[in-house]
């Protein structure tokens, strides 16, 4: 079994945090909301209704492109996908065919705790459109809410690169950490904010090319279940290959209850949805200009960031690589090694910021201030720690006489307590040479 080789290419949908959706004026923020709110004829699909595209959404989405190493070609169009679905009311989704606004990029992955070091997997395409309604299932009823329906979403997705669920785990954290960056979405796939979608297949030994089949995973909200799922459907497949057979194409659900996954229907033949162009909204032309500029609104990018914090700041690339998980605090770890009160002190502030040494909600100044104070010894008021060792020896004598028949690993008991009656206001070494002087 050891040379079948998974071949797995990832789907993965993001929606936007825009205002509004993404062909109408109702608000995008449906979260919690009550089912049907955040509706009208646009996004309920009422005839004579026509979309208006958001222009932010975009915008926000090719800015994801190029981040994500793409081209953004200057043309580029909207298409109609029709199929037949409850949640789909025009019977049809406004999305991207032959055109979309971003295509062939890739991500270089620098994950210190990923076997093999750096690695690159490529990105096939970037487009635009629009999410559907959600379907509650109650026994044998749905019902439906629309208030999710032509809300932003981006789809991306990339070449069968990936060989292993590990691997898969590491890319798709990544990418929710630079989206995050971005400021474009939430990426919050407890809400729903970014779902994932794995095709998997297996090459058999001997075999070149892609298999004749792929199983697609559908909606997956967890890295967790996604790793998973690829390594339940990868051994599912192997023994299927084994007897002599081939895996059915199809679409499959994962049950993270039982820990499997579960057919949910056949694609034996690749499914005609029919797309033309969509014919109420005209083809998009963008300038060089718009395109450099989408290009230079870019912020620094995790992984930029973890080579320039291990070069610049001397900080581990293990530490880096946590620091630079969340914008805040790469920005909060700068702010403060930038500091003129400190001095190369990149990865001892690393250390304190990453093992919460000082809680980080301090103001940068009010932490630099707690920071320079981790090194010094602490001025310990002498006549206090008098009065606080009489007292502690007066009433601990049998430790006193237990330490002065020889059992010297007493002391720290009684250094404890004089600790405790010091509130922490004493340097720890000086109690002990205290306690030992009153003990001899």
């Amino acid at each position: 079994m050891k040379d079948y080789k998974p071949v797995i290419g990832l789907e993965i949908h993001v929606e936007l945090k825009t205002k509004s959706k993404m062909f109408c004026q109702c608000s995008a923020d449906y979260f919690g909301a009550k089912p049907n709110m955040h509706v009208c004829p646009v996004c309920m699909g009422m005839p004579g209704a026509l979309p208006v595209p958001n222009k932010t959404a975009i915008l926000w989405m090719q800015t994801i492109g190029r981040a994500l190493g793409c081209t953004l070609p200057k043309h580029s169009k909207f298409d109609r996908k029709h199929y037949s679905y409850p949640d789909l009311p025009k019977g049809y989704q406004i999305s991207q065919y032959d055109e979309p606004f971003a295509v062939k990029g890739k991500v270089l992955l620098k994950n210190p705790y990923l076997k093999g070091g750096e690695k690159e997997f490529h990105i096939t395409r970037v487009h635009m459109e629009e999410d559907t309604a959600k379907l509650i299932h109650q026994g044998k009823d749905s019902l439906v809410d629309f208030n999710r329906s032509s809300v932003p979403l981006v789809e991306i997705v990339t070449e069968p690169d990936f060989t292993d669920a590990d691997d898969v785990k590491a890319f798709l954290e990544e990418l929710q950490v630079i989206v995050r960056y971005l400021g474009v979405s939430d990426a919050d796939m407890e809400k729903g904010s970014m779902r994932l979608e794995p095709n998997i297949s297996v090459r058999k030994p001997g075999e070149v090319g892609l298999p004749k089949y792929k199983v697609e995973v559908k909606n997956i909200n967890s890295f967790r279940f996604v790793k998973a799922a690829i390594e339940f459907e990868v051994k599912r497949q192997i023994e299927i290959l084994e007897k002599g057979e081939l895996p059915k194409q199809e679409t499959r659900g994962y049950d993270d209850v039982h820990g499997g996954t579960y057919s949910q229907r056949s694609k034996e033949e690749a499914q005609d949805y029919r797309y033309f162009p969509e014919p109420d909204i005209p083809p998009f032309e963008f300038s060089e200009k718009y395109i450099s500029d989408v290009e230079n609104s870019l912020p620094e990018l995790p992984s930029t960031l973890l080579t320039r914090f291990v070069k610049e700041y001397g900080v581990k690339e293990i530490d880096a690589y946590i620091l630079t998980r969340d914008k805040k605090t790469a920005d909060y770890f700068e702010s403060i090694v930038l500091n003129d009160k400190i001095k190369k002190a990149g990865q001892a502030v690393a250390n304190v910021i990453i093992n919460k040494k000082i809680a980080t909600s301090l103001p940068a100044e009010k932490f630099i201030e707690e920071f320079l104070k981790l090194g010094k010894p602490v001025e310990t008021d002498t006549a206090l720690l008098d009065t606080a060792v009489t007292t502690v020896l007066g009433a601990n004598e049998k430790a006193v006489t237990e330490y002065k028949s020889g059992k010297q690993s007493v002391i720290m008991f009684l250094v404890g307590q004089v600790m405790k009656q010091m509130k922490g206001k004493a340097d720890a070494s000086v109690v002990r040479k205290t306690l030992e002087e009153k003990m001899k």
